[in-house]
């Protein structure tokens, strides 16, 4: 019997319903999702193995899994399987390892919990994984099925003992971190150094996850999250062991937000995406991968490594053309525009693109929403805006509001972002591409009537992290740099001027400000309801030539829409979704599908 009536509930739901009738909510949760017609979930619940174990474990072969909004699949992939270290991490950890040591010291006096727990991990971690399904403790994740019925190695199994393996590890790794120069090696490399320096064997090092946890178990441990840091470093320890391709581990002196004091970081990167999807296909009879800047569709089987049964790429029904992108390429002084490296300090190219911004202001109603490359050269940007006077110009058209990077500033903005378009009295948001804005926010209607992208988003190409995963890239997959550069640089173009249109009743600008953007290779990699509103009259455009298509397209939008006007285009009456020529329509589409 299920304990909940139908219906659609949100976490407050289930917290609310839990209170009502003194049930957990989290193990309300949990029972729910096995009865669930729809579970909406984000992407680390699927495809965080730590994670996944817990929520998704029990969700039947046959259930469709579908990712949404899946055009960073592969980042989460990426940043589900991998570990950033640091001497702090390494400080709690050392606190845990203690706390530990205490605990185990005051439960000697009740030998039998530990003396219980030793023999099921002679006897193999499968059965005991299995005898306790219910319990917040799975079995790790990360390890195969064949590795967990194995026992844990010999050195490891009493608490003593795992907890001495423990600090000999910290020791390493602290020693690892003392590092002034750049060190990058792989798996087997790292194994090979620390069984040398301090005799850790790579089986105890492949348990080390699995076996906190049951220690934890054991000793009764409350808060888990106290033990967040040893946790991490225990995940740490089993990933490495457990997979010798698709990482690399690089030791930095210093992080990027300090480059001057000395804070080593270790990475434990992982390069292919594949490796945390791939128990997604292999489990779900169907999986579908979804986006509206999913482009191109061809490179996603490659760095997700599977051989999709279908692909398809549909453009967007729409009663009125109520999108414009138009790609400004030069200056009114015929200045060529581009962010890139050569040019972006140029004095020319910056006021010329103050100058559209200043012009498209005066003409585009209520909000504006202007993205760049990266935090540091929007700063530049605006600092030389000011200078030159093109910021108070501006202002006097509409207010302008700035994103940072602190969460709490950028919320302040765009919250009197949105009440000054509310008000009349119109708006600027600049914000950066890949930033907060960029992912999760709808500028709908009126809160976002123009988008304007400053040059082509290129990720930071000196990250070591990245280039080893553009080498992996290459020499596994044959995807060249420069295309998985300019793919990922495309989608996140494209995720920013989409913020302009999220209904078919709403409109907007796309601005391209970049001449690059005109090339065939970018362009073509822009989601095909963009690229069939590009005309060959929008390319390369003038400052003046844009200003004047904007207008011409504003005043089209200004006409009066009613739903009426809809209905046959973008909406369907019920008398034609019963039509025969409706479903033979969507009879041929299933089976072209």
């Amino acid at each position: 019997m299920v304990p909940i009536p139908p219906g659609i509930y949100n976490l407050d739901d289930l917290k609310e319903f839990g209170r009502r009738r003194g049930w957990c909510p989290y193990y309300l949760a949990r029972y729910a999702i096995l009865h669930a017609n729809i579970v909406v979930y984000s992407y680390h619940y699927l495809l965080d193995p730590k994670i996944a174990d817990l929520v998704s474990k029990e969700l039947a072969k046959k259930s469709v899994v579908v990712f949404d909004e899946a055009h960073n699949i592969d980042n989460v992939c990426i940043d589900s399987m991998s570990v950033n270290i640091t001497r702090r991490t390494l400080d709690r950890c050392q606190a845990n390892v203690d706390t530990l040591q205490t605990t185990i010291r005051r439960l000697e006096t009740d030998a039998a919990k530990l003396q219980e727990e030793y023999r099921r991990l002679v006897e193999g971690l499968k059965e005991t994984s299995a005898a306790r399904e219910t319990d917040i403790y799975m079995s790790n994740p990360i390890l195969p099925d064949e590795v967990l019925q194995e026992a844990v190695p010999g050195n490891i199994r009493t608490a003593e003992h795992f907890v001495g393996f423990l600090k000999r590890f910290l020791e390493y790794l602290k020693a690892r971190l003392r590092v002034h120069h750049v060190v990058q090696e792989s798996s087997p490399q790292f194994l090979k150094d620390i069984f040398e320096k301090v005799c850790i064997d790579r089986k105890p090092l492949r348990f080390c996850a699995e076996r906190l946890r049951s220690l934890l178990r054991t000793l009764e441990i409350a808060d888990i999250a106290d033990f967040s840091a040893i946790t991490l470093i225990s995940n740490f320890a089993t990933l490495v062991s457990t997979y010798s391709k698709g990482f690399t581990l690089i030791i930095e002196p210093f992080e990027d937000r300090t480059p001057t004091i000395a804070n080593p970081v270790l990475h434990f990167s992982c390069m292919d995406p594949s490796i945390a999807i791939k128990p997604v296909f292999e489990r779900f009879q169907s999986v579908v991968i979804t986006s509206g800047t999913l482009s191109p569709l061809d490179i996603y089987p490659r760095i997700l490594d599977f051989h999709p049964v279908t692909m398809a790429s549909f453009t967007m029904t729409l009663a009125r053309t109520c999108l414009c992108p138009l790609i400004v390429g030069r200056g009114n002084d015929q200045v060529a525009m581009s962010s890139k490296f050569e040019t972006r300090e140029d004095f020319a190219v910056i006021r010329n693109y103050g100058n559209l911004l200043l012009e498209l202001s005066a003409v585009v109603p209520d909000g504006i929403v202007a993205f760049f490359t990266s935090y540091v050269y929007m700063e530049n940007i605006v600092a030389s805006w000011y200078e030159q006077g093109i910021l108070e110009n501006i202002q006097r058209n509409k207010l302008i509001f700035i994103e940072t990077q602190d969460a709490a500033e950028t919320s302040v903005a765009l919250e009197k972002y949105q009440e000054a378009c509310e008000n009349g009295r119109g708006a600027i948001l600049l914000s950066v591409a890949r930033g907060k804005v960029s992912e999760g926010i709808d500028f709908v209607h009126h809160f976002g009537r123009a988008v304007i992208m400053f040059g082509v988003p290129y990720v930071y190409t000196q990250s070591r992290i990245l280039k080893a995963r553009l080498e992996y890239l290459r020499d596994q997959y044959q995807i060249r740099e420069n295309d998985f550069l300019t793919f990922d640089a495309m989608r996140h173009a494209a995720q920013c001027v989409g913020r302009a249109i999220r209904g078919k009743t709403d409109y907007g600008l796309m601005i391209f400000a970049d001449k690059r953007y005109a090339r065939a290779d970018k362009r073509g990699k822009l989601p095909r309801w963009i690229q069939e509103h590009i005309t060959d009259g929008s390319l390369n455009l003038t400052i003046d030539e844009t200003m004047q298509l904007a207008k011409h397209f504003l005043r089209q939008m200004a006409q009066p829409f009613r739903r009426e006007d809809q209905l046959g285009l973008s909406l369907l009456t019920l008398e034609q979704l019963q039509s025969e020529d409706m479903l033979q329509k969507i009879s041929q589409i299933a089976q072209q599908a």
